[in-house]
């Protein structure tokens, strides 16, 4: 066991040492079994029958990789769209997502899992890591990984020791300042903390008002802890704190092509996450504890028409509290057959306000004009020009999971089949009210008629619970004597859960204060709010090879996903200005992907991924038209990521010149269709990048761009109160980063 863990020690320290030189570290490398990091998939994901990428420290720093969002982009068939603010995480995968509510990828940073989407936009210093799993990870990884996984490592205080820094600036006052000390105490603990500060003036300006609309400061700290008192055991615990506050939701109207509304919009996001995991080696297996604590307190608030004229406002301002538990145990003998098996659980509490403040136009065109036609005798008048629809909700959810899986080698095959029981239960409590009024006019003599007080307080309480049978199989063909050369086929269900569509209750006040005037539609809360999960099914084939002396790495894979009970936005039934989530469709999506890793000579790199995703609708009916056979809204067809790098090293150089790498990249996305009648749509767009890197012994200095050419796209498309909108892409931006470790 003492073995295992000092050469674990020894490939990470081998592989982010390289990286923290500056230079081009060594992405073609696999790590073998990565005992302290991958707890649940253990060896090297491209021995096993998964489609699967893996970015390493070097690639993500030469690529100004700090989240979730930019290391997407460098893989195939994800997309995560850069709009709103970092509240909207909306992720497609393999034609699967949608824009609200539960994720349909997993997020895991140190093993802990992110439980709220809303949380998975941040940024962090020393990455070591990226592994993104595609196609559904649900038995090993529980809810909501229906189209994948994707799992982050930072830099572990017993692979390195020292002091980092960095310091960037770019294009519209972008900067980037943080700092690490790494510290290793008795040669068996160890202990890291970094803080990053970050801040822009932002790029697109509100022409109502003259200011910036997407600035935004966010500072964050991560304290790591690690400690081996025995050769068979380890203890790490990872803390991070962070707060960000930006403008953001820069959409400009369709038709006008200017970005104007009137009332204030912003995001502010307070987050805390606490990992502890203890991990101890018996002599047949192991068994590993994650436990964590994680805290979010945000507050969006928006002009929720985007115009310059008074309709509404929304603020909605949560606090949420979220514990888990997951205990792993797995074989670690040698012998060919191998299992894995865990128990998970977790809590999750939030109180949520969200009140939407009606002003003058929203009052005369949404309320008063609707009732007057259709009662033109006697119109009415609105006592105020502003009113509140008050809204409140506390969720409570928790859900346990018992899951196995075994494999089984024999011979060049292997053979693995795994199942998770899942059980989920969702509470909501909701408090909805206004208090308002109106007076009512004879319209021939024009003298009041009556007037009507409307006092609406609605409470009650909701409950769903969701039973899941979570199974995988494959079968795997090693060849040429190496576990990293196979072919594989698979199959495996995913699910993403239910719950409560909260933001639906403000529509379900207003139609019930306009049925109090004889023209609102009847709603039934609890078919109109709640929604259960949504499964997909997935069949896959695909290999990974390699040549050349390791130096060429090719993985390929082609899949089919059947998604049943697909969570989507339908008209409901009568008259009404809002929509409802439901189990309303179901979606076919088939594919491919492709990756290769080339290392044709010292210091030189070339990586390239593609993905295609046909991914259309087998049953949609809206409630207002029939969209089977159209493409599902949102998901791209084509995903492509380019790279070519070369170190150029100086042998007599000084310590202030050691080498200069030249990177050049090629970002593509599209055809992304934004609506479900697929009238309205991105074409595919290409995005050139490119950096300079001098390093010398102790630091590097890298220039680079982004979006070079200066392409013209969009990001996302929506539709409110009649009117279109559209929030641009970001155009060029240039930038230094320096990088500093003593």
């Amino acid at each position: 066991m003492k073995k295992r863990f000092i050469t674990t020690s020894l490939l990470l320290a081998s592989s982010a040492g390289s990286a923290l030189a500056g230079g081009i570290g060594p992405d073609t490398v696999s790590l073998q079994e990565v005992t302290v990091s991958a707890i649940k998939q253990g060896t090297n994901v491209r021995s096993l029958a998964i489609s699967a990428s893996e970015l390493r420290q070097s690639q993500l720093e030469r690529n100004g990789i700090t989240g979730a969002k930019k290391a997407a982009e460098m893989v195939p068939n994800i997309f995560i769209p850069d709009y709103g603010s970092r509240m909207t995480s909306t992720i497609y995968m393999r034609g699967l997502g949608t824009r609200i509510d539960q994720p349909a990828m997993g997020l895991n940073v140190d093993n802990v899992p992110v439980m709220c989407k809303e949380n998975y936009d941040f940024d962090l210093m020393d990455i070591a890591r990226v592994e993104v799993l595609r196609g559904p990870q649900s038995t090993l990884f529980g809810r909501n990984t229906m189209a994948g996984v994707m799992n982050i490592y930072t830099l572990s205080p017993l692979n390195y020791s020292g002091t980092r820094a960095m310091l960037e600036y770019a294009s519209r006052n972008t900067y980037k300042a943080g700092a690490s000390i790494y510290r290793k105490f008795n040669g068996n603990l160890g202990l890291s903390f970094n803080v990053l500060h970050s801040g822009t003036d932002g790029e697109f300006r509100n022409e109502y008002n003259g200011k910036k609309t997407d600035w935004e400061k966010q500072t964050s700290g991560r304290l790591k802890v690690e400690w081996m008192p025995q050769s068979n055991l380890f203890i790490s615990n990872m803390l991070s704190v962070s707060h960000s506050r930006e403008g953001g939701y820069a959409y400009e109207q369709v038709g006008t092509g200017h970005i104007a509304y009137n009332d204030t919009c912003f995001y502010r996001r307070t987050a805390i996450l606490d990992g502890l995991t203890i991990r101890r080696n018996f002599e047949h297996f192991s068994l590993s504890g994650i436990t964590s604590y994680q805290y979010l307190n945000d507050n969006m608030t928006l002009d929720q028409d985007f115009t310059v004229d008074p309709y509404f406002t929304l603020t909605q301002a949560r606090r949420e509290h979220a514990v888990t538990e997951d205990i792993v145990a797995r074989s670690t003998s040698t012998s060919a057959y191998q299992w894995l098996m865990g128990a998970f659980g977790f809590y999750r509490h939030y109180n949520m306000d969200s009140p939407v403040t009606f002003k003058d136009k929203g009052i005369s065109e949404l309320i008063e004009r609707h009732r007057n036609a259709a009662l033109p005798s006697y119109p009415i008048a609105w006592d105020s020009r502003n009113f509140v629809l008050g809204s409140n909700f506390k969720n409570d959810t928790w859900g346990a999971a018992l899951y196995h899986q075994s494999t089984y080698a024999l011979g060049d095959f292997t053979l693995a089949a795994g199942l998770r029981i899942d059980y989920e239960h969702a509470t909501l409590n909701y408090h909805s009210e206004t208090h308002t009024g109106y007076t009512t006019y004879s319209a021939e003599t024009g003298l009041v008629h009556t007037h009507s007080d409307i006092n609406i307080n609605d409470h009650g309480s909701l409950a769903k619970e969701f039973f899941e049978l979570l199974p995988k199989l494959s079968i795997t063909y090693h060849f040429g004597g190496e576990k990293a050369q196979s072919v594989y086929a698979s199959f495996s269900k995913g699910s993403k859960s239910g719950g409560f569509n909260t933001q639906m209750f403000s529509d379900v006040l207003q139609q019930k204060l306009m049925g109090l005037m004889g023209i609102g539609a009847s709603y039934d809360v609890d078919k109109v709010v709640g929604y259960k999960p949504e499964i997909a099914w997935n069949y896959e084939v695909g290999g990974h090879f390699e040549c050349w002396n390791h130096r060429i790495r090719t993985d390929v894979s082609a899949f089919f996903l059947d998604c049943r009970d697909r969570q989507l936005t339908v008209f409901p039934d009568g008259t009404t200005t809002g929509r409802v989530m439901t189990n309303a469709g179901k979606t076919h999506s088939w594919g491919a992907e492709f990756a290769m890793q080339v290392a044709p000579g010292q210091g030189t790199v070339l990586n390239a991924s593609y993905g295609y995703t046909h991914a259309t609708f087998a049953e949609y009916n809206d409630g207002k038209a029939d969209h089977k056979g159209r493409f599902v809204p949102y998901s791209p067809s084509h995903t492509l990521f380019v790279e070519a790098a070369h170190t150029f090293s100086f042998a007599s150089g000084s310590k202030w010149a050691r080498a200069l790498t030249i990177d050049a990249n090629l970002r593509g996305t599209g055809k992304i269709y934004w609506n479900e009648a697929n009238d309205m749509y991105q074409p595919f767009y290409c995005q050139l990048g490119a950096s300079a890197t001098l390093t010398g012994d102790n630091y590097s200095l890298e220039l680079w761009g982004k979006n070079l050419t200066g392409t013209k796209y969009n990001t996302f498309y929506f539709v409110s109160i009649g009117h279109a909108f559209l929030q641009r892409g970001r155009g060029t931006s240039i930038g230094a980063t320096l990088r500093i470790n003593i």
